[in-house]
């Protein structure tokens, strides 16, 4: 267990690369996961992984769609009725465009990455920090960013677009914020994940294993205070 005391953490996009790799680490570390994703198969496989390890866990998965407001609504309904409010939300859900220019990347494709990037963050924002704020939480939110939404980079340009959103909307949604609460862009860096392979190919292999990563990002997220709000980090 953390000295810092067992949290309720809600991870959006837990099935897979960051968000797997950092609810297991804190799960190791004592702390109760809510994940959502929308691969049932991957959800209960990580239900599995960690009942294996540790048979009286307190953790929740839930299939969500955070694309579509009105999954995140019911799932603030049902983690507010089977754990209550979580201590920290970290936003992790996200997708790349396949490397194109922009005039030849599909509408719909471009829409997939905003959609989820964008959209299902505001979404959780809307249905959560209204009942952070109502239980008076010192609640901490996390919204994965990326490099690429502090720079550009050639076929990319939707996936920049929408981190450089992220970095705006974290910034504008600090000054909304209470005393006590706080949101952060956090840039993971190049971690060798799926997302990475789509676009540097094999050379992906050349970068950190996201499990090399979570002890790091683990520890940096648990000690986020309200003094962290508005901040830009990398971890």
């Amino acid at each position: 267990m953390d000295a810092i005391g067992s949290r309720t953490v809600l991870i959006t996009g837990v099935s897979r690369g960051l968000g797997r790799v950092l609810a297991l680490e804190l799960a190791n570390r004592g702390h109760n996961i809510i994940g959502c994703s929308r691969a049932q198969d991957a959800l209960n496989s990580l239900h599995s992984q960690l009942s294996s390890s540790n048979p009286n866990h307190n953790h929740l998965f839930l299939n969500a769609d955070v694309r579509l407001n009105s999954s995140v609504e019911e799932l603030a309904r049902t983690v507010m009725e089977k754990r209550g409010v979580p201590d920290i939300i970290v936003n992790n859900a996200g997708t790349i465009n396949k490397n194109n220019k922009i005039w030849e990347v599909p509408p719909e494709e471009f829409d997939s990455v905003l959609d989820t990037n964008v959209k299902g963050t505001a979404n959780v924002l809307r249905h959560f920090v209204p009942l952070m704020i109502a239980a008076k939480k010192q609640g901490i939110i996390v919204n994965i960013s990326s490099g690429w939404g502090r720079s550009g980079a050639a076929l990319v340009a939707p996936y920049c677009a929408s981190k450089w959103a992220i970095e705006g909307l974290s910034r504008s949604v600090a000054k909304e914020l209470p005393e006590g609460m706080a949101i952060v862009a956090l840039n993971p860096g190049v971690i060798n994940t799926d997302m990475l392979a789509s676009c540097f190919g094999t050379s992906a292999a050349l970068y950190q294993a996201p499990e090399a990563w979570a002890p790091k990002a683990a520890t940096m997220i648990l000690n986020l205070t309200a003094a962290d709000n508005g901040a830009s980090l990398t971890v």
